[in-house]
């Protein structure tokens, strides 16, 4: 059998990259019996069935190193999570969600902040300095003035990336931008509800000149976070960690118990508040989510 990877999933067919080339396949029809669905990124084994045509079967699937539900990409290294500085305007919980989410995937996260060029009321360095204390790289980019393009390149090379944001940000231009191959659609951001349009239909993994490969997937207005627990939430906040000196210990969750290290961090400055008050948004969001799957 041949060894490849999916690059692309579309309407039951999968196109699996190998050393021979790219091969259209199905799947065996034991996975649909196990529930299991091939996803863009999984490491594979495919049968020839037609060498000519380049068809082939789906007969194994590897073990996933990571496996992230939205978007539905397997073996992902790392995740750059893309927001507009305007037009889109930034909402900072969704970009919790997004890192909420990445962390639970143990994933290396990059904040790529796009259109540095319209920031005209410090909101970049707002946004910045939230996300720099909290322990994460930003990076401010602008497919206009070529600002910190090669920086991203550095940050693509050599791994398999998932471009994750809401529709509009531009992570579809910002891809184009680095590499011109890929022409990808664009799409214009309506100036009636400034949001972009859906320009991405599938999730697919793009080879990059630079080395590496790219997930471009659709973009979304909403994300769930039903497959997390109360008292797991803290743990995809990392700059909760060297808080952790509570009264209750691990049981504490940084809410309205006495004594919490972390509930002093932010009242000193040291964890932002913003990023806290996310923390308890969301938190309260998965105990009602909780109550109402109880409740029915």
């Amino acid at each position: 059998m041949l060894e490849g990877k999916i690059t692309k999933g579309i309407g039951g067919f999968y196109y699996v990259d190998t050393e021979k080339g790219i091969y259209e396949c199905r799947a065996r029809g034991i996975f649909r019996k196990q529930k299991i669905t091939p996803l863009v990124g999984d490491r594979v084994k495919i049968s020839i069935v037609d060498e000519e045509a380049k068809k082939g079967v789906v007969e194994e699937i590897d073990k996933r190193d990571t496996e992230l539900i939205r978007p539905p990409i397997a073996n992902v290294d790392k995740a750059l999570i893309v927001f507009a500085v305007k037009n889109p305007k930034p909402h900072l919980s969704l970009l919790d969600r997004f890192i909420v989410l990445a962390e639970k995937e143990n994933l290396e996260i990059v904040i790529v902040l796009t259109k540095a060029d319209l920031d005209d009321d410090n909101t970049l360095e707002n946004i910045a300095s939230i996300y720099e204390l909290s322990g994460y790289k930003v990076i401010p980019v602008s497919n206009k003035t070529k600002l910190n393009i090669d920086k991203i390149k550095e940050e693509l090379r050599g791994s398999v990336v998932v471009f994750a944001g809401p529709s509009g940000v531009g992570k579809s231009s910002l891809l184009n931008e680095i590499d011109a191959n890929f022409q990808l659609q664009t799409g214009e951001v309506s100036d009636k509800i400034k949001r972009g349009k859906h320009t991405t239909r599938h999730a697919e993994l793009l080879k990059l000149e630079c080395g590496g490969m790219v997930a471009d997937t659709p973009g979304f207005s909403s994300l769930t976070l039903d497959d997390i627990e109360e008292n797991e939430l803290k743990e995809y906040f990392i700059e909760f960690y060297n808080y952790g000196d509570c009264k209750f210990g691990s049981k504490c969750v940084h809410e309205n118990e006495p004594g919490c290290g972390v509930k002093e961090a932010v009242e000193n400055g040291e964890i932002s508040k913003q990023r806290y008050d996310s923390y308890i948004q969301l938190l309260n969001e998965i105990r009602q989510s909780k109550q109402g799957k109880r409740r029915y």
